[in-house]
């Protein structure tokens, strides 16, 4: 199952490298696309929750690094609620 770094601009222009233990991610994410906060969130719910989930399937637990990552990036995004139209852009995939 191999791993997955995404590397995102926040809209203050912070950038973060992100863990994905799987290779899904790249079903929700394309490098160089850039996404409205609340969109790149709920794709992020759904695609460290399946990358858990196939950990769990092949090795009878679920990630907790995915689940971990997956609270920074909702951390992170409470920042920017107040912006008007924040955007984060995938910078690549790696």
């Amino acid at each position: 199952m191999p791993e997955r770094y995404f590397d995102v601009r926040w809209p203050d222009d912070h950038q973060e490298s992100c863990y994905s233990p799987s290779s899904s991610i790249e079903q929700y994410f394309s490098a160089g696309q850039q996404y409205p906060l609340d969109q790149f969130v709920a794709l992020s719910d759904q695609a460290l929750k399946q990358a858990s989930e196939r950990v769990r399937q092949k090795y009878g637990y679920a990630c907790s690094s995915a689940m971990d990552q997956l609270s920074q990036i909702k951390q992170r995004a409470t920042r920017y609620k107040n912006m008007t139209d924040p955007q984060v852009l995938v910078v690549r995939i790696s």
